[in-house]
């Protein structure tokens, strides 16, 4: 694709079915070279083992990430009972087993008390810093920390059997940040048998789901424009906010960082709502918040998406 780094392209969303065995920051230096641009980040990692829905943002869009208003998430895991790593997956070292496997009423009956709000300590091995230092690195060299438990909300979890009397297909619906590996070692550790991740894949993301995802070899070899309808809006980031049209005047006044009173365009948001800003025709070209001002409330501009 030509050289994208010195215009506005204003970029968009790239779902991206990841395959197990590579990083998500290996699907982003991908997409970097297919787009031609270094301005790629994504939305959720993914553990190298995982699939599934990986939210790539190119273009202006990669600096939406921080702005993600809806961090609600679903997968779909394998459970395996009996078994515990270093790790909370079956790659990791293996440090017990089992052979007291709990009937399949007394395990839907556990997966039960793991919905809702939770308290969830993160993993050793995950991508979170303490004192500047990545947990995985550590860990790697053999370091424990003590980490702080995070608030989860999981509002959803089915328990379905398998042909395994070890392995069940937990179906997931829970807030960004919540670990499935650390999910499958808890509901394991309640069971008093251990448990481990077998398998994982993330069926939605920020509101994309999996049958709206590319794999990375869908794109290669396309064209330029191909490549730009694949992209998905970015506004999809930010389809549970309200949306506001400003009259071409006040759009423009918008765009040079100017406030805009809500009383000149009859909108009357709270203070502290954000907003998808559009133009006169309804296109999405922002993300603006409401800001108490001397002379009333006023939406400003948190972040333009398209000059």
């Amino acid at each position: 694709m030509r050289n994208t780094e010195n215009d506005n392209f204003p970029g968009g969303i790239l779902a991206i079915n990841k395959p197990g065995g590579i990083t998500s920051h290996d699907v982003v230096n991908r997409v970097r070279r297919i787009y031609n641009t270094k301005r790629v980040g994504h939305a959720g990692t993914l553990d190298p083992m995982a699939e599934g829905v990986l939210v790539v943002l190119v273009g202006r869009a990669a600096k939406a990430c921080e702005y993600i208003s809806s961090d609600k998430k679903t997968y779909r895991a394998t459970l395996r009972l009996g078994i515990t790593t270093d790790t909370e997956d079956t790659t990791g070292k293996m440090l017990s087993e089992s052979s007291h496997i709990p009937k399949e009423d007394a395990v839907k009956a556990v997966c039960g008390q793991f919905v809702g709000k939770l308290m969830q300590t993160p993993p050793m091995y995950s991508a979170l810093k303490v004192n500047g230092h990545k947990l995985y690195d550590l860990a790697r060299q053999g370091i424990t920390v003590e980490r702080q438990a995070r608030e989860i909300t999981v509002s959803g979890l089915v328990c379905e059997p398998t042909d395994s009397e070890t392995d069940y297909k937990l179906t997931v619906t829970c807030s960004g940040g919540t670990y499935i590996r650390t999910l499958c070692a808890d509901i394991g550790a309640a069971l008093g048998c251990g448990g481990a991740m077998a398998s994982l894949e993330r069926l939605e993301a920020c509101g994309i789901r999996l049958d709206e995802c590319h794999t990375l070899e869908d794109l290669d070899g396309l064209t330029d424009q191909a490549l730009k309808d694949a992209l998905l809006p970015t506004e999809r980031l930010f389809s549970d906010l309200s949306a506001v049209s400003l009259p071409e005047f006040f759009g423009k006044l918008f765009r040079d960082g100017c406030p805009i009173y809500q009383k000149k365009i009859k909108t009357s948001f709270e203070v502290g709502a954000r907003v998808r800003v559009c133009d006169v025709n309804g296109k999405f070209f922002a993300l603006g918040e409401i800001v108490e001002r001397e002379e009333g409330s006023a939406i400003k501009s948190v972040k333009l998406f398209e000059i």
